[in-house]
């Protein structure tokens, strides 16, 4: 009898049962591989091309161009004629600064004096100080050429210094001084009377807190209100709720603009700490539409209204003169009509829209941004001329933005206080100056604001053209800046000149102009009298020597050779 052996079946392995399916699988992974990669990918180029094309919009880059950038100064002969000038424009210019030099030192000795005595061991005077002019010239014009910081006294629309020489104020101080220097003294010597009863308690609120904050409720349209110590943490606060309710990461800024010092908006060059959950991005672009449209990680937008200037520009300084490439202008309704795109986008994609009007707030309008181009934020930031002369920052914003915990998980807040939040004294010179806005004289100051402004914009142009001297202005509103049309490597000097013809500017020089509102007709004529005088003068003395065959390009080539000499 045969006993079968039993059957035993080899194990066929699949690729050798069906050897397509190891082809079919690997596709199979592949196209799922390819459809998670592809599309973050794709997010991540459209990134990319919303971003400025410029160092500015790159904020590592930036940083690793700053590392590689060398320090070095043009001796006495290069200083003079680093444009290639002939002998005779030179001597013109040695002149002209040695007489310069000898004027500002006579007329504000005492001036001087104090600033060389207070730069000792003042860190911001030697920051300023540095930074007036192109580093290159820096070293040979501070040991050769100085200017005082300290003035004893503000009226109207001038300061006096030390010396008892008298000038057309446009630094602004930095954008607090918006209806003149005898506004707010008033409005500071009223709050110190109101406030002198209540001291400095603090935790308890001084009664003018609850008018400020119906007020402010009323200006800006938004339901709730917060006060801190200054612009920069106000704009601190207003991102920080906006990550903590959208539970999102990343806020979004656009190229050039400032919100402050803190590190996750200043990106670049001056900040020593990379921003974090930070997009730097085009303005006025559809390139950044589309990246705020398909993105599922940005919390908030920031705007500041005063990029509308010089959109995707750095705020202008001299000392970034190096050539003539500055530009500037403001298209009110092409930014009108950017703001609202990007409102629109915003609400759909809930994502939190912040005006930062920490500079520009009640300078435009008496309801700020919002009022002056038709479009509502869901927070705003403001400072400076709030606090009617004393430091302060605020944010309003919707209530559902605003609260800093939640009922259903209670260990879960985003803590914010400040010691000085709300101090009785700032809190009364805000009550002042917030009373004051509703005034007949401060109402009829915003009656034809901009025509006003723009027309005296118009006006200086027109002199400066039939000066034939290579300078303009562009504006918005009452802020201005001046640009140069012919290639130069010079025109940071021209700060000097308006110093000496009576012109106070701030350390940016002619980057920025600065006007309060109480200008008359008659004060502006004077300071555009000055202007155009001032700029006369530095052409007769040289500065602006102009070789036809040399451009704004070839200027920059030359100044990149020096670089690499220098740094290898």
């Amino acid at each position: 009898m045969r006993v079968s052996k039993p059957v035993v079946r080899k194990r066929v392995d699949a690729k050798e049962a069906h050897p397509m399916n190891e082809t079919l699988a690997l596709t199979a992974v592949a196209l799922a591989s390819a459809a998670l990669v592809l599309p973050a990918a794709k997010r991540r180029l459209e990134l990319s091309i919303a971003k400025h094309p410029s160092l500015t919009g790159h904020a590592r880059m930036a940083k690793r161009v700053a590392a590689l950038l060398p320090g070095y100064a043009y001796d006495a002969e290069r200083f003079f004629n680093s444009d290639q000038a002939p002998a005779e424009a030179v001597s013109r210019r040695r002149a002209a600064l040695q007489k310069l030099a000898q004027q500002l030192g006579d007329r504000h000795a005492r001036s001087l004096a104090l600033t060389r005595q207070a730069a000792d061991g003042l860190s911001d005077l030697q920051f300023t100080s540095a930074y007036r002019v192109p580093f290159q010239y820096s070293p040979y014009l501070r040991k050769h050429l100085q200017v005082a910081s300290f003035v004893q006294r503000a009226d109207g629309v001038t300061v006096t210094d030390l010396d008892g020489r008298t000038f057309y104020d446009l630094t602004g101080s930095y954008g607090v001084n918006v209806f003149g220097h005898d506004f707010y003294r008033q409005v500071m010597a009223e709050a110190t009377a109101r406030a002198s009863s209540h001291g400095v308690l603090l935790g308890s609120y001084h009664p003018a807190v609850a008018f400020n904050v119906e007020r402010l409720r009323q200006i800006s349209g938004l339901d709730e209100v917060s006060f801190h110590m200054s612009g920069t943490e106000a704009v601190m606060q207003a991102v920080r709720l906006a990550r903590y309710h959208t539970r999102k990461t990343h806020l979004v800024r656009f190229c050039g603009a400032y919100h402050g010092w803190w590190e996750d908006v200043q990106p670049g060059p001056g900040n020593p700490v990379k921003p974090r959950d930070t997009y730097t991005l085009k303005e006025m672009d559809a390139d950044t539409l589309r990246v705020l449209r398909t993105r599922t990680d940005i919390a908030c937008v920031l705007v500041n209204p005063l990029q509308g200037l010089h959109p995707n520009s750095a705020a202008p300084g001299d000392s970034s003169l190096v050539d003539s490439s500055r530009r500037a202008g403001f298209d009110r309704s092409a930014y009108t009509a950017w703001l609202q795109e990007l409102r629109t986008v915003c609400t759909e994609r809930g994502i939190v829209l912040i005006f930062d009007e920490v500079f520009m707030g009640f300078r435009l309008a008496l309801g700020g941004a919002q009022a002056y181009f038709g479009v509502r934020a869901d927070m705003v930031t403001y400072g400076k001329t709030l606090g009617g002369g004393l430091p302060v920052g605020v944010v309003c914003g919707r209530r559902a933005l605003m609260k800093r915990y939640r009922e259903d998980r209670p260990a879960d807040i985003c803590f914010a206080r400040g010691t000085f939040n709300a101090h009785p004294m700032v809190m009364c010179a805000m009550q002042v100056f917030l009373e004051r806005l509703d005034s007949p004289a401060v109402q009829a100051v915003y009656d034809g604001l901009d025509a006003r402004w723009n027309a005296r914009a118009a006006q200086l142009n027109q002199q400066l053209l039939a000066a034939d001297v290579p300078v303009q202005v562009a504006n918005i509103s009452s802020v201005w800046t001046l640009f140069y049309t012919q290639p130069a490597r010079y025109n940071w000097m021209l700060q000097f000149y308006l110093r000496a013809h009576g012109l106070a500017l701030s350390w940016v020089g002619t980057g920025r102009l600065v006007f309060s509102l109480d200008y008359s007709d008659n004060d502006f004529r004077e300071v555009a009298h000055r202007i155009v005088a001032a700029c006369k003068e530095m052409q007769a003395d040289g500065w602006w020597w102009h070789d036809p065959r040399r451009t704004n390009q070839t200027i920059r080539r030359g100044i990149l050779r020096e670089l690499l000499a220098q740094r290898f």
